[in-house]
Formats: C-alpha cells, structure tokens, sequence
C-alpha cells in the first residue's frame, strides 16, 4: 500500500530529476508521470496536455528549450497525503539559458503537483506552473495571469454545465 514516505520519495526524484530537466534532459522527470490518459500537465512553455502521448511530447519540448540550468531552492508552500491522493504546492526558483538566449535567466514558477497511487507507486497525474515575475525586494510578486474573458459553458464528461 502506498505511503507518506512514498509520496515523499517521489517528491525527492522530481527535484533530482528537475536538476536534469533544466539541463535539457527531460527523461527523469517524465518517468515519474502518469501514463494513464487522465494525465495532466500545465506549464508556462507550452499548452496544456491531457493524457501520456501528449504530456510526454510538452515535457520533451518544455526540456528542449532550457539549458545549463541550476534549481537554486524549493519552498513548500503546503503539502496533503492520503490515501488515496496526495498534493504539493511550493514556489521553485531555477536559473537556466531559456530558448536562444545566451545570458541566465532566474525564473521563479509557483508548482502544484497532484498525486495517486497506481500499481503500488505514486504517480504524478497533473503538474500545474505559472511562471511569477520577479519585483523589487519588498513588494508583492506578481504572477503572469491570461486577460479576463467572457465565460463559456462547457459540459463535464458528467453532463453537469460549468461556466468556465
């Protein structure tokens, strides 16, 4: 049965595999996802994915955009495990060559990674980053947010409406 020390480790191989990651090797990182087709995966280098064929292409294409990259730290902002699901919130700060660019950029993501167990491993099925900018010490940080737009309906698989 699946464990708090589980979820734990599993935390522990992302932030190693993170290091890789920002280097531009992404295959650490996508080991430790879920290849179910309820995978989820939203980042500040390219559109959301839903299910492992298209996570695993967004993971290599975020990867293949950074490199000679360090994680300078992690702050767990909160952090649940039960049973059956687990959550992480934190803010990592990372500084790597991003794209063309020759100089180092420092870029601050606040993460939200969900977890569950599957076949007696803990699993990420969705990863949520939104890149913050950075201000003068001080002052509040910002995070880069889409402009308002006029709310749509959509269905659930459910068939329940929800304005999004």
């Amino acid at each position: 049965m699946p464990t708090v020390d589980g979820v734990d480790r599993l935390i522990e191989q992302y932030q190693l595999g993170l290091e890789e990651f920002v280097k531009g090797n992404p295959e650490a990182v996508k080991k430790l996802f879920s290849h179910r087709d309820d995978v989820t995966l939203a980042n500040p280098l390219g559109p959301p994915a839903r299910g492992w064929e298209q996570v695993t292409k967004t993971i290599e294409h975020a990867a293949s955009n950074i490199r000679d990259g360090e994680i300078t730290s992690f702050d767990v902002i909160s952090k649940l495990v039960t049973a059956e699901l687990a959550y992480i919130v934190w803010i990592e700060r990372q500084k790597a060559k991003m794209g063309a660019r020759q100089d180092v950029t420092p870029v601050d993501l606040r993460v939200t990674m969900i977890f569950r167990p599957e076949d007696g491993d803990w699993k990420i099925v969705h990863l949520g980053a939104r890149r913050r900018r950075r201000g003068p010490v001080g002052s509040r940080t910002v995070f880069r947010t889409a402009r308002p737009t006029v709310p749509t309906l959509c269905r659930y698989p459910s068939g329940f409406p929800r304005i999004v």
